[in-house]
């Protein structure tokens, strides 16, 4: 009893020092994780709105392009039939395949290896093969850039025009076009920085997903043209609102207009909706013009053919993408209708006017371009979603698969290379196995070569930087530059 004093004191040191240590220790670690934590949090909300525009906006670097067209051809056009021959499958032809597929119609799959009917030529000075089916492409041979190792790796129509468009396969996201005018603005302030041309027959797959602006700013959303006239409702005013009453009319909603918007700064879907209403009363008289190809010489029309029943349709739509380029407009898709190029069955009829539909038209839009001094700053693409598988789909019935692991896809002007063949699918052009160009990697060479950086382009949502490449390693392509 006489001890327990000091050896309870001497054990309450012991104690205090150690539980202190542990203690000071602790907060040293709670302090550093507190200072580790108010680094990685995320900004404080902006004090001022954000504005977002359409004017023209300097890149990063010099660009080599300044705008773009793109022929999208929806369905899958098959590239072992049109681009990218494949002599060893003569001997296999109607004989097993010696290896792997993956089918996506396994009901209707056949393991038989089917040649092409087609024949091909080298085309050009550059030598670039090219089908018979396309005599009017292959007249451009020496201005093309032939990538013949795209790839997505996903095999439904939806899933990769969702990837080559938008740049991933989940929906929601924005259209490369979108991207293309959020970081350049356009040169034209009296029509849209980015429209979309579509067929009579049907809107492609994905429907308005393929120019949506996503999440980014509405004002960056893609304008339909009508695939006949009237190509945009309503241009024409009224005769009793015609000319000084129209415009005091104007001046008066545009006055409420901001009024109404001041105190509403932060909604830049109501900015972009009083932007488009603006642009709407500018376009009366530069749309009508710009849409109107009466004007253009007999040659010129001839050269696209909108004379002939076959092409005067998809002849028309490229001939207004020139003239709508021409005029400042940021970015331009041409579409066949749904489904136009998915031949699971009877591909040997329907291949042939599929062709004879965009070849002229396509290959007229690059010359005519060329020719104006505009093909070296404008990127001319001819493409679609996938190509098609090397065996037999439907033996009552021939057909192809889709085939998303290996397909063709040509680009000119812009910057690219010209007379190019690039890349390599296996002998039987299932698989990209040489220069493998995924769709990540197309979209961070396409916003290079427009001065852009497809890592650097982002939009702040939900407190993260997002992008086109949505987190996939896209590379610039250097050997496809000039």
């Amino acid at each position: 009893m006489h001890h327990s004093e000091p050896i309870s004191a001497v054990s309450s040191r012991r104690h205090f020092l150690a539980a202190s240590s542990l203690g000071l220790g602790s907060l040293a670690t709670a302090c550093w994780n507190a200072e580790q934590r108010l680094q990685a949090a995320p900004p404080r909300p902006e004090l001022e709105p954000r504005h977002f525009d359409t004017l023209p906006k300097t890149p990063g670097r010099e660009p080599r392009a300044k705008a773009m067209i793109s022929l999208w051809m929806q369905g899958g056009p098959s590239h072992i039939d049109l681009f990218d021959p494949k002599p060893a499958m003569a001997r296999w032809h109607l004989q097993p395949y010696p290896g792997k597929i993956k089918y996506d119609n396994a009901a209707q799959a056949s393991s038989k290896v089917l040649h092409s009917p087609w024949k091909f030529r080298r085309r050009g000075q550059s030598g670039m093969e090219i089908s018979e089916l396309l005599p009017h492409t292959a007249g451009i041979a020496d201005a093309l850039c032939l990538i013949r190792s795209m790839r997505t790796g996903v095999n439904n129509h939806g899933q990769s025009i969702l990837a080559m468009q938008t740049g991933k396969i989940t929906k929601g996201r924005p259209a490369l076009g979108s991207w293309t005018v959020y970081g350049l603005g356009s040169e034209a302030d009296d029509l849209p920085p980015f429209l979309a041309l579509i067929d009579p027959g049907q809107l492609p797959v994905e429907g308005v997903a393929n120019w949506s602006n996503g999440w980014l700013p509405a004002v960056y959303q893609g304008t339909v043209i009508r695939a006949r006239e009237p190509r945009i409702l309503n241009l024409q005013p009224p005769a009793h609102l015609a000319g000084k009453v129209q415009g005091s009319f104007l001046k008066y909603l545009r006055r409420l207009n901001e009024e109404h918007f001041s105190d509403r700064s932060v909604q830049n879907d109501l900015s972009a909706r009083i932007n488009s209403y603006q642009l709407a009363s500018r376009m009366q008289a530069s749309a009508r013009e710009a849409l109107d190809i009466s004007g253009e010489t007999r040659a010129i029309q001839e050269m696209y053919g909108i004379h002939e029943k076959e092409t005067a349709d998809y002849g028309t739509r490229c001939l207004i993408a020139r003239r709508l380029i021409e005029r400042g407009v940021r970015f331009v898709q041409v579409y066949t209708q749904n489904q136009f190029w998915d031949h699971h069955g009877g591909i040997k009829k329907a291949l042939p006017p599929a062709c004879r539909k965009v070849d002229r038209p396509s290959a007229a839009l690059v010359s005519d371009l060329k020719q104006r001094g505009l093909l070296d700053s404008t990127v001319v693409h001819w493409g679609g979603e996938m190509g098609r598988l090397p065996v037999i789909q439907n033996e009552k019935n021939i057909g192809r698969d889709h085939n998303t692991y290996g397909f063709s896809m040509w680009v000119a002007g812009g910057g690219f290379q010209s007379g190019l063949t690039y890349g390599k699918t296996d002998e039987f052009g299932h698989k990209a196995v040489e220069d493998v160009v995924n769709h990540f990697d197309y979209h961070a060479t396409l916003l290079h070569l427009f001065g852009l950086s497809a890592e650097r382009l982002t939009f702040k949502r939900n407190t993260r930087d997002e992008s086109i490449l949505a987190g996939q390693p896209g590379q610039v392509v250097k050997d496809l530059l000039a």
